[in-house]
């Protein structure tokens, strides 16, 4: 029950690609993450997801479209969507999704952030 501050909780780590889970409700993990370059492309069988920036800009890419999100917006995708994060820049984001959410979806790589360490 305690206040967070997300700078602060941003300037604990510098690492791209690897979320950090900052807090928890009704099975949810409200995570950060800083990413720039791609992602892999992957889909949630069972999770929505749910990003939003807060700084920077990203490009949350579809096989048919793209979506643009500059500071302050989010979007959020469909349980079974295939999806490819990305950022030129580099951005910092804000995750929410289920607990028993992978970050690489249906897909392992060296990406693959099994047990994200709490910040």
């Amino acid at each position: 029950m305690d206040r967070i501050n997300i700078a602060d909780k941003f300037a604990l780590f510098s690492e791209t690609w690897s979320p950090k889970v900052i807090g928890e409700l009704n099975g949810q993990h409200v995570k950060l993450a800083r990413i720039e370059g791609e992602f892999e492309w992957h889909q949630h069988e069972h999770e929505d997801e749910l990003f939003l920036v807060v700084d920077g800009e990203m490009v949350m890419h579809y096989r048919d479209r793209e979506v643009i999100l500059k500071r302050g917006e989010l979007v959020i995708v469909p349980r079974g969507l295939e999806h490819k994060p990305a950022s030129a820049q580099g951005a910092k984001i804000l995750l929410f999704e289920p607990a028993s959410t992978l970050n690489t979806g249906n897909v392992t790589s060296d990406r693959t952030v099994a047990a994200p360490d709490w910040i």
